[in-house]
């Protein structure tokens, strides 16, 4: 049970911080969307 509870605990904070790293990335790729469009004007 504690097994259980330890690995379940570390697939959730693994889903965090990748979760988080997917957000970070999708924001740097919009502005630099908003670069390339300001720059084309």
């Amino acid at each position: 049970m504690k097994k259980l509870t330890a690995f379940v605990l570390a697939v959730a904070a693994f889903a965090s911080i990748a979760c988080n790293t997917v957000q970070g990335m999708g924001k740097d790729i919009e502005k630099g969307g908003q670069a390339i469009e300001k720059a084309a004007k």
